[in-house]
């Protein structure tokens, strides 16, 4: 069964050749270059991943990503001309999975492909039916499940993203415990933490955003300063 990778990018150069290269990985690429072309290419297409650049003519990709994230949650890669951590940022908490910054090399973007995909199906694997599940933490009223990929809060249940998923599943992991965010960066990408980064404190914001965590005391995922995050006992 192919997978199926929407590329949405207005310089037809860039997006020809990230198109070579993934459907030399065995992709299927749906290039678009407008968001609007690209809402219409979603409509009659479910895609496996989608990768955005962050300027398009019709707007931007912000945008777009917020409009998929109303209804899907495949992973999600932004291309960005800029360096300022704002631009990160803002499309990490949007609910990016992971972004790229121009100008890059086309085999950069198929390793990224092959990590957010990975990551995607391992958490979302359908796992036979069971009785009892074999992989739930229930923490003072919130359940996650690595079988299903399931997180509840109170009984309500709140859609996370993989990349959240996994954030919170190594989280309660380890609870009681004072995880540093280089640890949870490596743990979580798979890559490197370098200095300065504010990938994990982005996807914190969004993640407790989603737990209805009280802004300066949340009941989940505590912030000790300068160590890390934790999830307390």
């Amino acid at each position: 069964m192919s997978t199926h990778i929407l590329v949405v990018d207005d310089e037809k150069e860039l997006a020809d050749v990230i198109e070579l290269y993934l459907t030399g990985e065995g992709y299927t690429v749906h290039k678009c270059y407008t968001g609007a072309e690209a809402l219409r290419c979603i409509r009659h297409t479910d895609p496996d991943l989608a990768i955005l650049d962050v300027m398009l003519p019709d707007g931007d990709g912000f945008q777009l990503l917020r409009k998929i994230r109303e209804k899907s949650f495949y992973p999600v890669i932004m291309l960005t001309a800029k360096t300022a951590d704002k631009d990160k940022i803002t499309g990490l908490t949007a609910g990016a999975d992971d972004y790229i910054t121009k100008p890059f090399h086309p085999l950069e973007v198929v390793a990224r492909v092959k990590s957010q995909l990975r990551r995607y199906r391992l958490y979302n694997h359908s796992a036979p039916k069971q009785e009892e599940p074999a992989h739930v933490y229930e923490i003072r009223g919130l359940l996650i499940n690595r079988d299903s990929h399931r997180c509840f809060l109170f009984g309500e249940e709140r859609k996370l993203t993989p990349i959240e998923f996994s954030i919170l599943w190594y989280l309660c992991g380890r609870q009681g415990v004072v995880v540093p965010s280089e640890e949870l960066y490596e743990a979580v990408w798979g890559e490197k933490y370098l200095n300065g980064n504010n990938t994990v404190m982005a996807h914190i914001g969004r993640l407790r955003e989603k737990l209805g965590e009280p802004a300066g005391n949340p009941r989940f995922i505590k912030t000790v300063w300068g160590v890390g995050y934790t999830i307390e006992t």
